[in-house]
């Protein structure tokens, strides 16, 4: 008779799964579980066949590592081997980052970012009032759980007001035109088909890597990342900047600063302390060609020395050779991300409008010109 191993175990109202992941915990009553495991936390409820599944949030992962400086290089977006140091890409402690220009403004912004999320903490709590009232009174009173979503509607309501700075921007007529040109610039690299984000990078040392990576010098870690307008949830102001997402990280070009935020808190770095530099560069495609890309050559997935087609390989694409633009942003303070574009010529005219802007005429944080509550 054959045996077999347990995927999970009761122990009262609390249940443990265990599965290649990891551990997992829940609590609650039927139709109705709070839990965690390794892909974060959730509830879940329902009943007769319908169930519903929402996620709390994600286990918090350790400190990142300190920022290291990389100088783009022609990149190819494959596999990594073990053969092949991949260098991250990272910036440092956001908290590290501070315009003293800016400083008052930036102390209030970290000072509301720690506050308790009420649109967090009122549902949670609820949810557990929930639990404890249908636990004692049966499925009867099920209804009990739309406690819920009304406690995150009055949480956001207090967090619209009570976790929130108002910036209010009075720009002169130069300052205007010279932050209109960063975001017209802004747009048309936020036009671009393709963008992505930089995580690790490392060369090619030898020549079987080489061969088995597409006859690539250097190899590169990616995930597409996102450009647009916005503000950070804690901070109301009359001006929505242009927005650049590296990672966890999202950098805000104000007027007067790039405030970086993550969710440790927030940073901001001064126009004339954040350094840009660019490059073209020749990346192998392993997956769609962006519609907007310049193929400059192709290449073979199995290059021989000559660069022809390995023939030992039946499966060997032909893979094209795209024309990007890669934009490093970088600051003493520890800024070090590195982005990507599918077009070039877009990067250079936005770094100049960046490196233009004007610093106390009109835009910094002087006390007649930016106001603050």
């Amino acid at each position: 008779m054959p045996f077999y191993v347990r995927k999970s175990v009761k122990a009262g109202p609390f249940r443990f799964n265990f599965s290649s992941g990891g551990i997992g915990m829940s609590v609650g009553v039927k139709g109705l579980r709070v839990g965690t495991g390794p892909r974060g936390h959730y509830v879940q409820a329902g009943r007769g066949g319908f169930y519903y599944r929402a996620s709390l949030g994600r286990p918090k992962s350790g400190a990142g590592a300190s920022p290291l400086s990389v100088t783009p290089k022609a990149p190819a977006h494959l596999p990594t081997e073990d053969v092949v140091d991949m260098v991250e890409v990272t910036s440092g402690n956001v908290l590290a980052m501070i315009d003293g220009a800016f400083s008052d403004v930036l102390a209030e912004l970290n000072e509301k970012h720690r506050q308790l999320k009420m649109s967090t903490v009122l549902p949670i709590a609820l949810l557990i009032l929930a639990l404890v009232i249908v636990n004692a009174l049966g499925s009867a009173a099920i209804a009990v759980l739309l406690l819920v979503p009304m406690g995150f509607a009055l949480g956001a309501w207090l967090d619209s007001f009570q976790r929130a700075v108002v910036l209010f921007y009075e720009i002169d007529q130069f300052a205007e035109s010279g932050f209109t040109s960063v975001c017209r610039t802004f747009d048309k690299m936020m036009g671009c088909a393709g963008k992505w984000h930089i995580k690790a990078g490392g060369a090619v040392r030898d020549i079987t890597t080489w061969k088995r990576e597409a006859g690539a010098s250097y190899l590169v870690k990616r995930s597409s990342t996102t450009l647009c307008y916005a503000l950070p949830p804690v901070l109301k102001c009359n001006i929505t900047p242009p927005v650049l997402k590296v990672g966890t990280r999202k950098i805000y070009f104000l007027p007067d600063v790039a405030l970086v935020h993550d969710s440790s808190g927030f940073g901001a770095i001064g126009y004339d302390a954040l350094r840009l530099s660019w490059q073209p560069s020749n990346f192998i495609e392993t997956s769609s060609v962006p519609h907007d890309a310049e193929v400059v050559r192709h290449t073979w997935e199995h290059p021989n020395k000559n660069g022809g087609p390995d023939r030992r390989y039946k499966q060997n694409r032909r893979l094209p050779v795209c024309r990007y633009e890669a934009l490093h942003l970088s600051s003493e303070s520890g800024v070090n991300e590195l982005v990507e574009f599918s077009r070039v010529g877009f990067v250079q005219p936005f770094a100049e409008a960046l490196r233009l802007m004007p610093r106390n005429s009109g835009l910094g944080p002087q006390p007649a010109r930016l106001k603050y509550v």
